[in-house]
């Protein structure tokens, strides 16, 4: 068995552990496997292991796979940072994009997607930390940008997402992730429809999933340590 296979399996029965510890239904949780800065043979292995979703940051990067691995069937997913020259891209061969941060974004990927496609799944991405660094919406201006988004063709806004600031205590992991988590049901409560929370990563995927991810991203534990950003 392959070092991949294996930590793939390791963190699929983390994922069932911590779904179960919280009382949530199998299957739940969603896992995606971030493959920026490894190779195409890296990803057609974990696939080959049964993995499904992968994510990937660099545009450039994640489209040389998506044309070296197309007949796989691979659902992607776009989780970096969207300038405006990457959209039509990003709209022409992803299936999810985690990042929309501004309404002019959303209207460009909409203008994008092919109508004969189905929708693009889209999450909000929200700076829960507050860190000036990070990227995202203020969690005081997502309700705005959700209502915006809502209303843009060839999109379909699924949920939130979030990169808290690391944290090695417990606690603190999930009070930022009870945080997306109560915003994207406040949001619910006034008319949305949001079934996704794209939060959690290697080092505190258990945190995320007791405060309800639906989607985890995970590169390290699968992949192993990057030698290259």
């Amino acid at each position: 068995m392959s070092s991949i296979t294996a930590n793939l399996q390791a963190v699929t029965q983390r994922i069932e552990i911590a779904t179960r510890a919280a009382g949530r239904p199998a299957q739940s949780v969603r896992l995606v496997a971030v493959s920026k800065s490894f190779s195409s043979a890296a990803v057609r292995e974990a696939a080959l292991a049964g993995q499904r979703d992968f994510g990937e940051n660099y545009l450039q990067e994640g489209l040389e796979k998506i044309r070296e691995l197309g007949a796989l069937g691979l659902t992607w997913h776009y989780i970096g940072p969207i300038q405006s020259n990457k959209t039509r891209a990003i709209a022409e061969h992803f299936d999810w994009v985690h990042t929309i941060e501004r309404e002019k974004i959303a209207e460009r990927l909409s203008q994008a997607r092919s109508p004969g496609r189905t929708e693009l799944q889209a999450c909000i991405q929200v700076n829960v930390s507050g860190e000036a660094s990070k990227s995202g919406v203020a969690p005081e201006e997502v309700a705005r940008l959700a209502r915006q988004v809502a209303g843009i063709p060839r999109l379909k806004l699924r949920g939130l997402m979030a990169i808290p600031q690391p944290a090695s205590d417990e606690r603190l992991q999930r009070d930022s992730f009870a945080q997306l988590r109560e915003l994207r049901d406040r949001l619910n409560r006034e008319g949305f429809a949001m079934d996704t929370l794209s939060m959690g990563m290697s080092a505190d995927l258990e945190a995320a999933i007791g405060q309800g991810a639906t989607l985890v991203r995970v590169g390290t534990a699968i992949f192993g340590k990057r030698t290259a950003t």
